[in-house]
């Protein structure tokens, strides 16, 4: 009877909390209508009869999140804290239609993480079997942005997406940082029946220590994306692939082994492509393409940085690639900390144009949240 008093006792406290979780949302259900609501007001006042991508504004998102991570005191991590203002966002900015995000496909590419990651769920994302084709769809307004590949932490620049900047008339509107966690997947149940790996070609680099220790002498195959290569696995006998995780149930594979990335810190950089230059948002890059009048020249590219020190602007990362203009002659690509119409930014660049032979702008946008 003493222990029938003591559970009777100890749940009418559990009833009281539910009762006020079920209270709380109600207020958070009418907070969120509200903010949609709120949200639809925008979206009148900017653009009545426009198209959503008119009035999203990646540079505002950017502020938002930060306001939500400052204030953020616990229990929730920060990581939770972004990906649900991020999700409300998507949500609210879906309510007339939904933004075309294109990323290099098939479904289960870390790309598509990595618009889920930027933009929520609520966007129409259009898989696309090239990088090149990504570039396409948004020049020609079918996308209203899409999200490309550019560094790895491991295996450094993916140079394609570079190279594409110096042809296409496309901007720079957000970077997004996507923790990698490689995972081997197949139709067998064991390593010893595995006769050939799968994998985007950056992949099979990353986990290139794994696969030397625990699969020597195994075929590497490498294929178009991590995701192509779980289709493969999903209709060859013998096949395995390393892919995220999500890979798997789409692809219906049996998880082998997870996390098999060389680095514990493996780490990719995305950015996404629009068609427009974005205003401040308060901590941002930019990122520039410039060529000096002879890259050859002693001196030429120093001469080239020496505004940037001038002004004091820290030089984040910096890559050469050909012109394509004539034979060993190269442009750079330089990321910089701070916004093109930054006073001290502004100033330096204009004396560094001054100078280059070649001198774009690709964007100014926001630094990755998270």
């Amino acid at each position: 009877m003493a222990k029938r008093r003591s559970s009777k006792a100890g749940s009418a406290p559990l009833s009281a909390i539910r009762a006020e979780i079920d209270a709380l949302d109600a207020q958070l259900h009418e907070l969120l209508n509200r903010r949609a609501r709120l949200a639809q007001q925008v979206g009148i006042s900017k653009h009545a009869d426009g198209h959503t991508v008119d009035f999203y504004r990646p540079e505002r998102e950017a502020q938002v999140l930060r306001q939500a991570l400052e204030r953020n005191e616990g229990p929730l991590r920060d990581e939770e804290i972004a990906r649900l203002f991020r999700e409300i966002m998507s949500a609210c900015l879906a309510q007339q239609e939904p933004l075309k995000v294109a990323f290099l496909g098939p479904e289960g590419t870390y790309t598509q993480a990595a618009v889920y990651k930027q933009f929520g769920h609520s966007v129409r994302a259009l898989a696309l079997t090239s990088s090149d084709e990504v570039f396409h769809e948004v020049e020609a307004g079918n996308a209203d942005f899409g999200v490309v590949a550019v560094e790895n932490s491991s295996e450094g620049t993916i140079t394609n997406t570079l190279d594409r900047f110096i042809g296409s008339p496309l901007h720079i509107c957000g970077e997004v940082e996507l923790r990698i966690h490689h995972c081997l997947m197949g139709r067998m149940s064991e390593l010893g029946q595995v006769q050939r790996v799968c994998a985007h070609a950056q992949a099979l680099a990353q986990c290139r220590s794994w696969l030397d220790e625990n699969l020597p002498g195994v075929e590497r195959i490498a294929v178009t994306s991590n995701a192509e290569g779980a289709r493969r696995a999903r209709d060859e006998q013998g096949t395995a692939a390393i892919a995220a995780e999500t890979a798997a149930e789409v692809y219906s594979l049996q998880m082998l082994v997870s996390e098999i990335e060389d680095r514990a810190d493996n780490t990719t950089r995305f950015l996404v492509i629009g068609r427009k230059l974005l205003e401040p948002s308060g901590a941002d890059k930019t990122t520039l393409l410039v060529s000096g009048s002879s890259t050859d020249a002693p001196g030429a590219l120093h001469r080239l940085l020496e505004p940037l020190a001038k002004y004091g602007i820290s030089m984040t990362r910096i890559e050469s690639r050909p012109s394509r203009r004539r034979k060993w002659d190269y442009v750079f690509f330089i990321d910089i900390e701070g916004h093109a119409s930054d006073a001290k930014v502004a100033r330096a660049l204009k004396l560094l144009k001054a100078r280059a032979s070649l001198f774009r702008v690709i964007g100014s946008y926001p630094r990755s949240v998270l």
